[in-house]
């Protein structure tokens, strides 16, 4: 039974791969761009670009489940495609901002939410998977830490249950694999709020230096986060913070309540990713 993974070049998508095939499941990777992906030896390899129908059969030849991130452009007529094709079972990788009561009018949740009720529709069985804020959104801070300028937060005591990109992983897999997870809805966070300035602090204990931070008013970060991010992510993330500044954001499922197994710490990925803050 071929699974497709899309997502490919995302470190979630790559690592539920890598798990699939090395299990010994068959596995397809999808990409815009195929001929640029570099995968296991056997994995095949297949172009997928959700605006030109044409790629949707010979990527989905033979594909009984996907492993789909969440991209509303062309997504009802792939799911016909997935169901026409023989496809039974979707994983998707959402966001917890569909949880929201109002995701519809959030610029995040409505682009997620859009997906969901499109497999919802399909008849297809899916799984959805709605991560909140991955541990590994702190490479953002990298060239600031390596260079050793303070790091300028305008909520440095947001608190977010922010989940290693590895839980989600093993989560997918294990919805792709056996039948505990299959056709669940489930919200995901890591096993405890950790707030930026807690952060920031694990990552010094792992570099082995402190880690300044600098308060910066909520215009001043908008004008910074601006120069990479589009504006309604930016006012999104913001408009969050500051509620999480109050109130941390309360822990959902977990490996550990899902899986048995105990959840990654904030400061386990910093461990591991001390080497992208140094010099």
């Amino acid at each position: 039974m071929t699974t497709l993974i899309t997502g490919v070049r995302g470190q979630v998508g790559r690592t539920v791969l890598d798990r699939l095939h090395a299990a010994g499941q068959p596995v397809r990777a999808a990409s815009k761009a195929p001929a640029e992906l570099t995968v296991p030896a056997g994995v095949e390899v297949a172009e997928l670009r959700l605006d030109a129908p044409e790629t949707f059969g010979p990527a989905l030849d033979g594909v009984r489940q996907v492993f789909l991130y969440a991209e509303p452009a062309g997504i009802d007529a792939f799911v016909t495609a997935a169901g026409a094709a023989g496809v039974d079972h979707i994983v998707l990788l959402s966001s917890s901002a569909v949880d929201s009561p109002t995701a519809a009018d959030n610029p995040i949740g409505a682009r997620h939410l859009a997906v969901e009720k499109a497999l919802a529709a399909s008849g297809i069985l899916t799984t959805v998977l709605r991560p909140g804020g991955f541990d590994s959104n702190s490479l953002s801070w990298a060239r600031t830490i390596v260079d050793k300028q303070p790091v300028e937060l305008p909520y440095p005591q947001a608190a977010l249950a922010m989940i290693h990109p590895g839980d989600i992983a093993d989560i997918a897999v294990a919805a792709l694999t056996g039948p505990e997870l299959r056709g669940r809805t489930v919200s995901l966070t890591g096993p405890e709020a950790v707030s930026f300035e807690r952060q920031i602090a694990l990552l010094g204990e792992a570099l082995g230096r402190e880690i300044p931070v600098v308060r910066v008013s909520p215009e001043q970060a908008a004008r910074q986060m601006s120069v990479t991010m589009p504006a309604f992510i930016v006012d999104a993330l913001l408009t969050a913070w500051a509620a999480l500044a109050d109130t941390p954001q309360p822990v959902a499922d977990t490996t550990e309540s899902l899986l048995g197994v105990p959840a990654r710490s904030y400061a386990q990925w910093a461990r591991e990713n001390a080497a992208a803050f140094s010099a």
